[in-house]
């Protein structure tokens, strides 16, 4: 391993900025054949619960995530400097966008609605009332029938995070607490030149950032989160980059390794639009992935949900072994979109190379000294954890479920620094040349980020050819 790194270093300084890309391993979760022959769904999918036993398993409704009881800690030659964490929100309603055209199940958020208002910094301007939306229709209103939410008389405003998933977001600030706020010497309130929170301009992460605060900070009541334009935010990632989109666009379009699971899985689909009264073909999507669907049925499952049935007929309804083939069709398409397609290296060091390059200046501060933050948690979607897995090119790769998480263990002994990063609270082994990454020197992830990235220009140049 110690021969590998060091081939990883001297190939860095003869081509930097040149990405190769290393093949994941093989699983039934990139297994075609199993994918659409096998049988069972690829982990839990109706329960935020995971027995002790098996925790590390796959659960899409709540992620496996570092805790005490799982928690390696090394040896005290280790010094825990800096600790950076990007995650995925916590479970939530469906998007309106993947809901029926009718639904036969219906969601009530009635005293759970987002909350929404603005606050002065004293005065009467501080002191206002908290509001909370709460999503209703009018028949008055002829719309409401043709462009409105497929779940008829819900009050959830979609997508909004339940509030299953805002206990979920609770206990997993106290379950990071747990690990971390005496390893870093955190107090019971956050410490913005200690901490700084980060989330995405979809509302859905703030609502996350409210329960994990409470958790993880328990004395704090309010607190200022970090945020960046949407026109070029790097965490969801928002910024302009062409050429990324290119490459996504040719190997999920008009490719064959892609196309081939969607003609295969035409009975299937057949059955799930009789259900939900989807036309096929549509223009929204339904059928260029299976990513509708598995939202829409997941987040039934999740909250306890029956599996739906059409609404012209209570006989004719989607069924669990259905369900579960949605899931692996699913899982197959993430691997294929960030790991399994040749391009998807490129892609995802473009697509997310903005975040990478902030989070190794957190690092580099750290090693110079320079850096006062101890502890910087990103909250964010399935959109920014899966080009992370896919940027570090992580060995297996599953749809991030919710609340899953990164996280960038920075370590001193003497005076070298080690860098440990951790998938469902375990080192994250990859496909590339730096192996399972536990403790390996950070200048080796330093090395990989320029490998894959460049500088800054780079980036932006490599996004416009």
């Amino acid at each position: 391993m110690v021969s590998d790194l060091i081939l990883l270093v001297s190939w860095v300084a003869i081509a930097r900025a040149t990405v190769v890309y290393y093949p994941p391993a093989q699983s039934n979760i990139n297994n075609l054949t199993f994918v659409l022959t096998g049988t069972g769904a690829p982990g839990i999918f109706n329960s935020s619960t995971t027995p002790d036993k098996n925790y590390g398993e796959y659960n899409w409704c709540n992620m496996p995530h570092v805790r005490t009881r799982e928690y390696k800690t090394l040896s005290k030659e280790y010094t825990l400097e800096y600790v950076e964490i990007i995650q995925r929100h916590h479970k939530r309603t469906p998007y309106a966008s993947n809901t029926f055209f009718k639904e036969d199940i219906t969601w009530s958020c009635t005293g759970e609605g987002p909350v929404a208002y603005g606050k002065g910094p004293s005065g009467v301007s501080s002191d206002v009332t908290e509001i909370q939306w709460q999503a209703f229709e009018d028949s008055q209103n002829p719309w409401t029938t043709t462009v409105g939410p497929g779940f008829v008389g819900t009050t959830c405003q979609l997508p909004q995070i339940t509030s299953e998933g805002i206990v979920d977001s609770h206990t997993h600030g106290s379950d990071l607490r747990s690990v971390y706020a005496s390893r870093l010497g955190l107090g019971q309130t956050l410490n913005p030149a200690a901490v700084q929170i980060r989330v995405t301009n979809n509302v859905i992460t703030s609502q996350v950032a409210g329960g994990l605060l409470r958790g993880l900070f328990p004395g704090t009541d309010n607190a200022a989160v970090l945020i960046q334009s949407s026109t070029f935010d790097s965490l969801e990632p928002t910024y302009s980059c062409p050429r990324a989109n290119s490459l996504f666009n040719a190997y999920t379009s008009g490719s064959g390794n892609w196309t081939t699971h969607l003609t295969d899985a035409a009975p299937l689909y057949a059955k799930l639009d009789s259900v939900s009264g989807t036309a096929n073909p549509d223009t929204a999507g339904w059928h260029t992935s299976f990513d509708h669907y598995y939202d829409n049925l997941s987040a039934k499952l999740c909250h306890g949900k029956t599996l739906p049935c059409s609404v012209n007929s209570s006989s004719l309804c989607v069924t669990q072994d259905e369900a579960d083939t949605v899931f692996r069709l699913g899982n197959w398409e993430y691997s294929y979109y960030f790991r399994d397609a040749p391009d998807s290296a490129e892609y995802s060091a473009l697509h997310y190379g903005a975040w990478f390059l902030e989070l190794k200046a957190h690092l580099e501060a750290v090693v110079t000294g320079q850096g006062k933050v101890k502890y910087f948690h990103n909250i964010a979607h399935d959109g920014s954890v899966s080009p992370v897995l896919g940027f570090l090119q992580i060995a297996n790769m599953v749809w991030p479920g919710m609340g899953s998480e990164v996280v960038f263990e920075l370590y001193k002994k003497q005076n070298s620094y080690f860098l440990r990063v951790l998938w469902g609270g375990q080192p994250m082994v990859t496909s590339t040349l730096m192996g399972t990454l536990d403790l390996i020197p950070v200048e080796t992830m330093f090395n990989y980020i320029d490998s894959m990235i460049g500088s800054s220009a780079d980036l932006l140049a490599g996004c416009q050819s």
